[in-house]
């Protein structure tokens, strides 16, 4: 049985954001780069056994519109665990919305939507680590969030091209598997610098499962979830549910990594959120928000 539209986007939500808590459990194991390698290794074999690509139907072309996609996607995902690994889930996932929120306005003639820009401009300013701030975030975290962020928007801008080439969800999953292509040689180089023996000294099949868990609460399901979402609700509608993730990432990060977060870090995340919703409302039906993978 399918669930309704907006359960099964609120669902999805909580799937990504529990598989990025279940990430952060395996990192003192294993550490960042080997987690963020087999994730989407494991999501790049389990969209191609679902989607059974044909790689011979694939021309030169398509393979160049394909790789930006993929690579933005695979830096995107090591940046992303990176960054989770210094500063808390919440704000790691609002910083990172910064991206898509910037390809949105980018792509808007509306003098309004500056206005949201302020807004989320006020939010990254209460989380950003100024000099001499008390009990700061880890700057390095910042901006590996932040550039996470940036290769969202990389990835945006590709996803939109990589649909007028690939039938369907194909070039996802081709995509998916350029991505690990870029995230397991770091996986495997840094992997085997973690730790006193390597991270890959520490693989066993409860630990191989815990990521496979991973790929799949922070892809599989949740994508099933939102393009059944997205071919039911409106496009204005669906990127407002979009929105919530940073809210959604934080109560995660709360009730799972115990990773409390201040009042001003609380409205932070407000803000963007508000910035995203707002851009989303004025777009209506110009624009429709990508899905994670």
């Amino acid at each position: 049985m399918v669930p309704p539209p907006i359960p099964s986007l609120l669902l999805a939500a909580v799937s990504i954001q529990g598989g990025a808590a279940l990430a952060k459990s395996l990192f003192p194991l294993l550490g960042p780069p080997a987690v963020t390698g087999l994730r989407v290794t494991f999501a790049a074999l389990i969209l191609v056994l679902i989607w059974r690509p044909d790689l011979r139907g694939v021309s030169r072309a398509a393979w160049r519109t394909l790789l930006p996609y993929g690579v933005s996607l695979g830096l995107m995902n090591l940046a992303y665990y990176l960054a989770l690994e210094r500063i808390p889930l919440g704000l790691t996932v609002t910083l990172e919305f910064v991206g898509p929120l910037a390809v949105a306005v980018l792509a808007s003639k509306r003098t309004a939507d500056f206005l949201w820009v302020a807004l989320a401009a006020l939010g990254l300013l209460l989380i950003v680590p100024w000099p001499g701030r008390s009990a700061g975030l880890d700057p390095l975290g910042v901006g590996l969030a932040l550039f996470a962020g940036a290769c969202w928007g990389v990835y945006i801008w590709a996803g939109q091209r990589v649909a007028r080439v690939f039938a369907g969800p194909q070039g996802v999953a081709l995509g998916m598997g350029v991505a690990a292509l870029v995230a397991l040689p770091f996986g495997v180089i840094l992997g085997a610098q973690h730790g006193a023996s390597g991270a890959w000294a520490q693989l066993s099949p409860g630990v191989l499962l815990t990521a496979l868990g991973v790929a799949i609460l922070s892809s599989a399901l949740p994508y099933s979830l939102e393009m059944g979402a997205l071919r039911a609700l409106p496009a204005r509608v669906f990127g407002v549910l979009m929105s919530l993730e940073p809210a959604v990432a934080a109560v995660i990060g709360l009730l799972f990594l115990h990773e409390g977060l201040s009042v001003p870090q609380w409205v932070a995340i407000a803000c963007v959120m508000g910035a995203s919703v707002g851009v989303t409302l004025g777009a209506g039906t110009r624009a429709v928000p990508p899905v994670e993978v």
